[in-house]
């Protein structure tokens, strides 16, 4: 293989490459032998089918199978040995090829530009540790307690009301009837929060224990038996039990009920998880204020074509005059965006950072049980949508580069209160929300404000994965 580079203008090459016919015909002859080995043709010993046959046959696929794995390997070769990384997907123009004939093609590339990451250790970084006091998290274990559901027995001259619980049997009819699923024993119903049929506990309020009791109700639209649907029925109640809401007692007990080991393990993890609620949103501006750092980093140059990859992604369903009037300050915005994305990415590389398979599955599983109820979906759109779980590797390796960061710069260490984190996330929230709107402003057009748990189906690029491009496969022109 014969390999020369021609620059061009500013970061694009032009790599010339030649590959001998000597070299071409011995991956033909590979390929024959192979096939010679495995195919059957009628008249043909397995094994023994002549060349020329084969030729006859099978000369055209096995000449387009050679030419597509030698032109990914050798240009893949070709970039390595000369140390160019793409920014993009290459082009391929063949300027000769054919059977028993030279090889030679030029690859059309815009390097990425050489990046400067000394500094980054000499970023300067808030890194907050929230202090949660134990009145805090009293006060954040009272309210658990107060959803929990205690009951106690309420005496048999005692009348039920909104709130206690009704335990009672019953058997019900529909036009004197009995029907299939009209039975039930001990069912349990906390009256006023009208969970069983549409106004059915309202009937029960005043209730004994030891009553009988008549509740009339209209048979739901999804009562599985069709014929009965919106049909008036019976209720003949037996009540068995009345119970009155009782204050739930903050114990060991009520502690091992909810997974810990007592109530001192109860508040250790009560606290750790208010602490991780304010963390993750000051790792957040934390991770921000680093990002703002990198954007004053110089690089020498930015490659065209990710600045129109990106702008594209910015002007995504604009008109072409919208996208026109817009392009200055998305192209302020796209230079910012793979600017990160390429410091970010040379520093990963540098760092020899990778995404394993676990860490993948990992995130993956984690997305999934942010979406209960909908896990086997959500596992089928991860398994059929390669693009989603591309995003997703992306977020994971930009996520394992700020952490190297953080490690390596100088935090400033601050431990607050959590009132104080409250200020500081307060102002910052807003400012990232006015930035979310002009970073998406659309001339003359209103401005929708993102929920913050974005569609799965549509993930945003981050500035470190939408603009940088690993070596793709080499598309021919």
């Amino acid at each position: 293989m014969k390999v020369t580079i021609e620059n061009k203008k500013g970061l694009s090459k032009d790599i010339k490459v030649f590959i001998d016919k000597k070299i071409m015909n011995s991956y033909m002859e590979e390929k024959y032998e192979e096939i010679k080995r495995t195919v059957n043709l009628k008249g043909f010993r397995p094994g023994k089918v002549p060349k020329e046959v084969l030729k006859r046959q099978f000369g055209k696929a096995v000449f387009n199978e050679v030419l597509d794995k030698v032109l990914k390997d050798t240009s893949t070769k070709a970039l390595e040995e000369n140390k160019i990384k793409p920014a993009g997907q290459p082009k391929l123009d063949l300027k000769n090829y054919g059977e028993d004939k030279d090889l030679e093609y030029i690859l059309s590339v815009t390097e990425l530009p050489k990046v400067e990451i000394k500094s980054l250790e000499n970023i300067k970084f808030d890194d907050y540790i929230v202090k949660i006091d134990e009145k805090e998290t009293d006060i954040r274990i009272s309210e658990i307690a107060k959803n929990q559901p205690n009951f106690k027995d309420a005496t048999e001259e005692t009348k039920s009301k909104d709130g206690d619980l009704v335990i009672f049997d019953y058997n019900a009819t529909v036009d004197a009837k009995p029907f299939k699923g009209g039975e039930g024993k001990n069912t349990q119903l906390t009256l006023g929060k009208d969970l069983f049929l549409k106004g059915f506990d309202k009937q029960l309020i005043g209730a004994k224990k030891n009553d009988e009791k008549i509740v009339e109700a209209i048979l739901p639209e999804n009562f599985p038996e069709k014929d009965l649907v919106n049909k008036k029925a019976k209720f003949n109640c037996k009540i068995l039990a009345v119970k009155n809401p009782d204050a739930v007692k903050v114990d060991d007990t009520f502690a091992k009920n909810l997974g810990a080991k007592d109530l001192n393990d109860l508040k250790t993890l009560i606290s750790k998880q208010i602490n991780d609620e304010y963390k993750n949103s000051l790792d957040r501006l934390s991770k921000n204020q680093i990002l703002k750092e990198i954007e004053k980093i110089k690089v020498s140059e930015i490659p065209e074509n990710l600045m129109e990859d990106e702008i594209k992604i910015l002007s995504q369903g604009m008109s072409d005059d919208d996208a026109k009037k817009s392009r200055k300050n998305f192209e302020e915005i796209a230079k910012k965006r793979i600017k990160v994305g390429l410091i970010l990415n040379e520093f990963g590389e540098q760092n020899q950072i990778k995404v394993t398979e676990q860490e993948l599955q990992t995130e993956v599983h984690k997305q999934i049980r942010m979406m209960p109820g909908q896990e086997k979906m959500d596992m089928d759109f991860y398994q059929k949508n390669p693009s989603a779980l591309a995003s997703l590797r992306g977020t994971v390796y930009e996520d394992k580069i700020m952490n190297l960061i953080k490690e390596k710069a100088k935090p400033n260490k601050k431990e607050i209160s959590k009132d104080e984190a409250e200020k500081i996330l307060k102002p910052s929230q807003k400012q990232q929300l006015d930035q979310e709107l002009k970073d998406q402003r659309k001339p003359e057009k209103k401005v929708e404000l993102k929920k913050s748990t974005e569609n799965k189906t549509k993930p945003k690029p981050t500035k470190a994965k939408s603009v940088v491009k690993k070596t793709k496969k080499v598309s021919k022109k």
